[in-house]
């Protein structure tokens, strides 16, 4: 044991610091009030794709990507995958010159151009609002998703010119939107990655370690 605890925290801290040139990583910068899977995190902390984040009122964070820049403001929770970041709830600013986009149940938010574009998304209350503060972006629907409205289906792009400011009502365009998850809810059904017994053993050990004052375990779950 004496051997091999010390090597496993060599390898873990190795992990962190060339996390941002894994695929999809990003760096985590965060003063308080910031959680990465059920954890509270520190600032310049490696997240992986997977790994589930959440801001709590009065908080914001911000991830440096390979070509992007994406500030996380209080209030929501999101998921960071390779290239796209998933809004469950809340708004995100992203600044990027290599497409990354932003996607929010059945629709994704896709700069028009591989050059520096800035844009926001919003997620509340079943409202969807997306800003082109420089350059263009696409408004894109999955078409393998039903849409009750008539209006919805007579188009899956929308393109959000530069200066403006559209909005997209969720159950016209996907359905019945998922419950937002919460402070309280961040790790549900729907955001666990893998087997039942896995997803069961992960929020066990969420919930038991809420409840202790020992060392926090490592941020990232999705990292090897």
């Amino acid at each position: 044991m004496l051997l091999i605890v010390p090597v496993s925290l060599l390898g873990h801290s190795a992990a962190g610091q060339a996390g941002s040139s894994e695929p999809g990583a990003a760096i985590l910068h965060a003063q308080s009030g910031v959680w990465v899977n059920g954890y509270e995190a520190r600032d310049s902390s490696a997240v992986f794709p997977g790994d589930l984040l959440e801001t709590k009122p009065g908080s914001s964070a911000s991830l440096s990507l390979d070509g992007a820049t994406v500030l996380i403001q209080p209030e929501s929770v999101a998921k960071l995958q390779t290239n796209l970041l998933e809004l469950d709830h809340g708004s995100v600013f992203v600044g990027t010159s290599k497409g990354f986009k932003v996607r929010v149940n059945c629709i994704t938010v896709v700069p028009v151009l591989n050059e520096w574009t800035q844009y926001e998304v919003t997620n509340l209350s079943g409202s969807i609002q997306v800003a082109a503060r420089k350059d263009d972006v696409n408004v894109e629907r999955e078409l393998d998703r039903k849409k009750p409205s008539p209006e919805a289906e007579a188009s899956h792009e929308y393109t959000v010119h530069e200066g403006e400011q559209k909005s997209f009502d969720q159950s016209e365009m996907c359905g019945a939107p998922a419950r937002p998850l919460g402070a309280s809810t961040s790790l549900n059904s729907k955001w666990i990655v893998g087997g039942g017994a896995a997803g069961a053993g992960l929020l066990l050990c969420v919930l038991l370690c809420h409840g202790s004052s020992g060392a926090k375990p490592p941020l990232s779950t999705s990292a090897p």
